[in-house]
């Protein structure tokens, strides 16, 4: 993808730095607000920061006002087009290109506009919404050159009116000079007809779509993988009376509660060793286990007169003593 068309589809570039909407300046029918995008720009944004017409309207009827036209000054048309505007709103394109000042001719087709709205609508209050980019250098330039040249308020209040009502100060400088020490624009020719507004068509606000599943950007799925959705070969294929075939994932519930916490029981788990077979922890007969452990002496009354070989008077029961200090039974020595 080449990057002017990536660039075309794409967000604006320091759009989420600014806010929506601003306030309505006191004492005027203009508000300010940042372009809204049209649905297929603005599902790439979460819910809590997608600006579209239909968000633009919501706003305007929180603070009970009622939006009448719209002056969209921005120098293309990729963010939204009469079919994603509500029936209710109109709409006039000044294109004016950026980081410049707008020529006489801009300046002119803005005044119009304003005046013919206002001569029109003087049994309402509805308001005139002004939008560029970011809805803050050229919107900012030319409301308040309109104050200045039409309505004759002082460069200064005119600017300190602007940026405390949209939330954010004017940046270009060559914007502000111009406005504070620049000349007066000529308002001849201002009571003539400017361009006519173009009526919106959208008659019902668009289902959102779902956002895509994949994540791009980490580049892997946050989701198990649907083995069904996969195309399969054709020997693979489930034919009638024949079992289907073995699916390699299966991504089952897990267990009850009542389950974790039971004792493994050795015939259902098969991971679980049998127990080993009970034997005895010594058995006499079997060889390399050491010699049998001493029987206890029986009592014998030389104990009490403290002799000390009071071993030769005690004989293990049912054995008899040899020659060699061992004792004899069934034919073995001890």
């Amino acid at each position: 993808m080449s990057r002017k068309h990536q660039k075309k589809n794409d967000i604006p570039d320091r759009w989420l730095d600014y806010s929506a909407v601003g306030r309505r300046l006191p004492g005027t029918r203009f508000i300010a607000f940042k372009v809204p995008l049209n649905q297929a720009l603005t599902q790439k944004l979460p819910a809590s920061a997608a600006f579209g017409p239909w968000e633009l309207l919501d706003a305007v009827s929180r603070e009970r006002q009622e939006l009448g036209l719209i002056i969209d000054l921005t120098f293309t048309t990729r963010y939204y087009g009469p079919q994603d505007l509500p029936e209710s709103m109109m709409v006039v394109k000044i294109a004016t290109a950026g980081h410049h000042i707008p020529n006489d001719g801009a300046i002119l087709s803005f005044k119009r506009a304003v005046r013919n709205f206002l001569r029109q609508n003087q049994n309402n209050d509805t308001l005139i919404g002004v939008h560029c980019t970011h809805g803050l250098n050229r919107t900012g330039y030319l409301i308040c050159r309109y104050l200045i040249d039409v309505d004759g308020m002082d460069p200064a209040a005119a600017v300190n009116l602007f940026n405390s009502s949209r939330g954010h100060a004017m940046e270009r400088q060559n914007y502000l000079d111009d406005l504070h020490h620049g000349p007066k624009r000529s308002n001849a020719g201002m009571e003539e007809s400017g361009a006519e507004p173009t009526r919106g068509q959208a008659t019902s606000r668009p289902t959102p779509t779902e956002p895509p599943r994949l994540n791009a950007a980490a580049g892997y799925r946050s989701f198990p993988p649907n083995v069904n959705s996969w195309p399969r070969p054709q020997h693979d294929r489930p034919r009638p009376g024949f079992p289907p075939p073995f699916q390699q994932y299966r991504w089952g519930a897990p267990p009850p509660h009542d389950d974790r916490r039971r004792r493994p029981h050795p015939e259902r788990n098969q991971f679980r060793p049998p127990p080993p077979a009970w034997r005895p922890a010594y058995t006499p007969n079997e060889g390399g286990r050491g010699p049998a452990p001493q029987p206890h002496p029986q009592y014998s009354p030389r104990w009490a007169a403290g002799e000390e070989d009071w071993t030769e008077d005690w004989t293990p029961p049912g054995r008899r003593q040899s020659s060699r200090g061992g004792w004899w039974q069934n034919g073995q020595e001890f």
